[in-house]
C-alpha cells in the first residue's frame, strides 16, 4: 500500500547515546589528536635508555606543558560535546510536532459532501424557549392518528401512514419541528417489528410511514427521544464544546515509578497548552496528545484509560434532558390493525484466551472443522476503557493495512460509539483515514468483503445521545457510499423491536446482526 505521508526516523535518547554520540565523540577525539600533533608540544614516544634523574627531568619538562594543554583540550572537547548534544539531539522529553502529510490522490479521499457537514447534519432549527420548560415538547400531550381515518383494511406489501402533532406541556401545538421521535410498527405475536420513516414538516407536525411486511396484527408505537429544545442543547454542545470527556495516560520509568496525566484529541484539552506530548499514527495520521509528565519522557507512555465526564450543561438544560421527558412512549393513538395476506405472498467458535484485557482485546476464536478464525480488536484512542496497555491500541487503518487475503476474508468495522463526545469534525478526520485504508484494501484485494456496522440506539445523555448517533450514522453512510461495502443497520434493528434501549444490545439484536452479516457471506 502506498504511504501518503512524510516520514522521519527518530531515535530515542539511549539510541542516540549509542549511535550519534559515539560517532561525534570519535570525531572530536580525532580532531583533538590532530590538534595535539600540530601543537608546539607534541606527544612523542622515544625509546632509549636514560638514568632515573634524566627520566624524571625529562618527564617534568614534558608534563608541565602537557598538563596545561590537556586541561584546555579536554575542556574544549567537553564544551563542544555538550553544544553538539544541545544542537543535534532531539530532547526525548519534548515531543516532536506532527509531520506534514501529502494529500492522497486516490479513491481513499473522502467524498466531497463530507467536506461540508452542513447538508449531512441538517436539523430543523429550534427557537429559544426563554427558559420555560413548559414550552418544550411533551411526551404526555403529543398525539398521533391515522392519516386516512377511513381506511378499514390493510394488505401485505402496502403501507400505513399517520400524522403526529407535537405539543408542549400545556397541550399547545408546537409551531416548529426539530423533535427527535422514534416510530415502530410491532407484531407482538410474531415478535416482529419495523421502524417507521419520520418526515419532519418543520411546523410541529410529522408524517409517519410504515411498510407492512407481515400478515397478522400490527401496532404503532411512538416515542419522544428528545424534544427539539433538548436537541438544541445537544447541537450547541457538539458545535461549541471541543469535548465532553477526557482520558488518562500512564507513564512508567525504568524503576517502575509511574506518573498519570490527562490526554485528549486536542492539546488544549490536556490542561497543559504548551507542555504536551504529541503522538501520531503513521498509518492513519491520527493524532493524540497528553500533558507532559512532571519528570518522565514522552516515550514512556505505557497505559491508557477513560478519564472524567465534564459538566457542560446548566440546570435548565439538564431539565430538558431529564429522564421524565426523555425516551418516553406517547399515549396510544392508533388501535391495532390487521394486515391481510394475499394468496401465498410473504415478505417476512471456540474462544482462545490471549491473556489480554477483555474489554479492549485483542480476542480470537477458532473453528477448526471449517477453518474459520475470528479476530476482534478495539479501535485506538479516543477509547473509553479500563486501564489498557498503549501497545494494544491499534488504529483501524493500521489493522487494515496488514491484511493481504481476498475472497476468504471478511472485515467488519463497528464505528461511531466513542466519537459522540467530540465534534463531528473529529469523527470525519478519523473516517478519512479509515476510508482510505478500506479503498486501498479493496484495490489490492477486490474480493474482500468489507461490512460497516452502523451504531445502535442506546444513550440518552449529553455524552452519547441517540441524536448524536443518528448524525454519526449519516456520516458513515456518506463516507462509504461509493465503495463496494455492505452495511448492517444496527440502528434500524434496535429501533424496530419493543426492547429496552441498550448501548450494548441483548442477544436477540446480536443474533439478528449476525444473521444479517451472514446473508452477505453466504447469500441464499
Amino acid at each position: 500500500m502506498n504511504r501518503c505521508s512524510w516520514e522521519e526516523s527518530t531515535l530515542t535518547l539511549s539510541e542516540l547515546l549509542d549511535h550519534n554520540c559515539s560517532k561525534g565523540v570519535l570525531k572530536l577525539l580525532h580532531w583533538t589528536f590532530e590538534l595535539l600533533q600540530k601543537s608546539s608540544h607534541p606527544w612523542v614516544l622515544i625509546t632509549h635508555q636514560m638514568s632515573s634523574k634524566q627520566l624524571q627531568a625529562s618527564t617534568d619538562l614534558f608534563i608541565r606543558p602537557f598538563r596545561w594543554h590537556m586541561i584546555v583540550i579536554v575542556g574544549s572537547v567537553i564544551a563542544i560535546c555538550i553544544l553538539y548534544i544541545r544542537v543535534s539531539w532531539p530532547n526525548s522529553m519534548v515531543p516532536l510536532p506532527p509531520q506534514p502529510s501529502l494529500a492522497c490522490k486516490s479513491s481513499g479521499s473522502l467524498p466531497k459532501e463530507l467536506s461540508d457537514l452542513t447538508h449531512l447534519l441538517h436539523w430543523p432549527p429550534t427557537p429559544g424557549d426563554a427558559g420555560d420548560l413548559l414550552a418544550s415538547t411533551s411526551p404526555q400531550t403529543s398525539t398521533y392518528h391515522l392519516r386516512d381515518r377511513s381506511q378499514a383494511s390493510y394488505t401485505l406489501g402496502g403501507s400505513l401512514e399517520a400524522i403526529l402533532v407535537a405539543r408542549d406541556h400545556q397541550g399547545r401545538p408546537k409551531t416548529c419541528g426539530g423533535d427527535l421521535f422514534r416510530a415502530q410498527l410491532l407484531g407482538p405475536h410474531l415478535k416482529a417489528g419495523v421502524p417507521g420513516d419520520i418526515q419532519d414538516l418543520e411546523n410541529g407536525t410529522y408524517l409517519l410511514s410504515f411498510p407492512l411486511l407481515w400478515a397478522g396484527q400490527a401496532q404503532v408505537r411512538v416515542q419522544l427521544i428528545h424534544s427539539s429544545e433538548a436537541v438544541r442543547v445537544l447541537r450547541g454542545i457538539w458545535r461549541d464544546q471541543w469535548a465532553t470527556v477526557d482520558f488518562m495516560g500512564y507513564f512508567r520509568g525504568p524503576t517502575g515509578y509511574e506518573e498519570i496525566v490527562t490526554c485528549n484529541v486536542n492539546p488544549l484539552l490536556t490542561g497543559e497548552e504548551e507542555s504536551t506530548c504529541h503522538y501520531k499514527d503513521e498509518d492513519s495520521g491520527e493524532l493524540w496528545f497528553c500533558a507532559r509528565p512532571p519528570t518522565l519522557p514522552c516515550n514512556s507512555l505505557v497505559g491508557h484509560s477513560s478519564g472524567h465526564y465534564w459538566n457542560v450543561t446548566t440546570p435548565h438544560e439538564e431539565a430538558l434532558l431529564a429522564w421524565n421527558v426523555t425516551d418516553k412512549v406517547l399515549p396510544q393513538g392508533i388501535s391495532p390493525i390487521w394486515v391481510a395476506k394475499e394468496s401465498n405472498k410473504s415478505l417476512a467458535l471456540k474462544p482462545m484466551d490471549l491473556h489480554t484485557t477483555y474489554q479492549t482485546g485483542p480476542l480470537m476464536a477458532v473453528e477448526t472443522a471449517r477453518g474459520i478464525v475470528l479476530h476482534w480488536r478495539a479501535h485506538s484512542w479516543p477509547l473509553r476503557s479500563l486501564h489498557t496497555p498503549v501497545a494494544s491500541l491499534h488504529s483501524v487503518a493500521r489493522e487494515l493495512g496488514g491484511l493481504a487475503r481476498g475472497p476468504h476474508t471478511v472485515v467488519v468495522l463497528g464505528l461511531g460509539a466513542h466519537f459522540t463526545t467530540f465534534p463531528p469534525s473529529v469523527f470525519v478526520q478519523r473516517l478519512a483515514g479509515i476510508r482510505a485504508a478500506v479503498a486501498a484494501l479493496l484495490a489490492r484485494k477486490p474480493r474482500t468483503l468489507v461490512v460497516i456496522k452502523l451504531a445502535s440506539t442506546g444513550y440518552k445523555s449529553v455524552y452519547g445521545s441517540d441524536w448524536f448517533t443518528l448524525q454519526v450514522n449519516r456520516l458513515l453512510r456518506a463516507a462509504f457510499a461509493d465503495l463496494r461495502v455492505a452495511f448492517v443497520d444496527a440502528w434500524e434493528m434496535t429501533s424496530s423491536l419493543a426492547l429496552p434501549d441498550r448501548i450494548h444490545p441483548g442477544r436477540l439484536i446480536v443474533r439478528n446482526e449476525v444473521n444479517f452479516l451472514l446473508s452477505f457471506i453466504c447469500p441464499i
